[in-house]
């Protein structure tokens, strides 16, 4: 009887146990630059699966998401598409001392629709850059806030063309809304990195920027003051070789 006692209050409190169910793992949340969408995200289920912990990526343009964490956002990790933004936060404090590391590189590149019948082209000299895009809208992130804009600004000043194609440009909030705009044939050319440009079908790519026209793509990574041991484990998980070939894949390469 004291057996069966016992059976049976073993079963109750199993029971009362999955009524009641296990809290779930809060998801790490994680910022990153939208030309990251596709790698994180395929990074961030191999995280997952391989530690259980589940991930909650928030995907926009730096500048937004340097300012979100400015403001109280509970990220644990920022991955940003330039230094500037990540030193941003650096400055106010804000990233977990220690744990900045640069990631990845990246290529300015410019795409048209696929079915556009534009040629090659040739980045290197303003009167070819001018010739090329004509009076047409050039789509590309804000150069005032969003990196590939800001990028894009300083190609076309080195090459002296900035001051004919600035007032053509449609300053998109983020390079996957750039893209966007040339992939629905809403602007005849784009402002992109290589990745977004080897990311989207409807768009094809027509010539890349020499690197020596605008200061190296970075791409650093950081764990802010929110983020916990999870969070370091993440940004540990995205330097390593299994990350790096994920990377790769989409067209980035390493940080040197």
């Amino acid at each position: 009887m004291q057996f069966l006692r016992a059976t049976f209050l073993a079963c109750a409190l199993l029971c009362a146990g999955i009524a009641t169910g296990v809290e779930p793992a809060e998801p790490l949340v994680i910022f990153a630059a939208a030309s990251l969408t596709d790698a994180v995200g395929e990074i961030g289920n191999e995280f997952t699966r391989e530690t259980g912990i589940p991930i909650k990526p928030s995907f926009a343009a730096s500048a937004a998401l340097a300012k979100q964490i400015e403001s109280g956002a509970p990220a644990g990790v920022f991955f940003s598409a330039d230094e500037e933004w990540m030193n941003y936060l650096e400055e106010r404090k804000l990233l977990a001392a220690g744990t900045r590391r640069d990631v990845l590189a990246n290529k300015l590149v410019v795409v048209v629709p696929s079915d556009s019948t534009v040629p090659s082209l040739k980045l290197d000299s303003g009167a070819s850059v001018v010739a090329a895009f004509g009076k047409s809208h050039v789509a590309t992130g804000d150069p005032d806030s969003v990196p590939v804009g800001k990028y894009a600004k300083a190609a076309l000043t080195k090459l002296g063309a900035w001051e004919q194609v600035a007032p053509q440009l449609v300053r998109a909030e983020n390079v996957r809304s750039a893209l966007a705009f040339v992939a629905r044939g809403e602007a005849p050319f784009g402002i992109v990195y290589l990745t977004d440009a080897k990311a989207e079908k409807r768009v094809k790519l027509v010539g890349t920027f020499p690197a020596e026209t605008h200061p190296p793509i970075r791409y650093p990574i950081s764990v802010t003051t929110k983020g916990d041991a999870n969070a370091r484990r993440f940004v540990t998980f995205v330097c390593s070789k299994q990350a790096s070939a994920i990377f790769e894949k989409y067209g980035f390469s390493l940080a040197r």
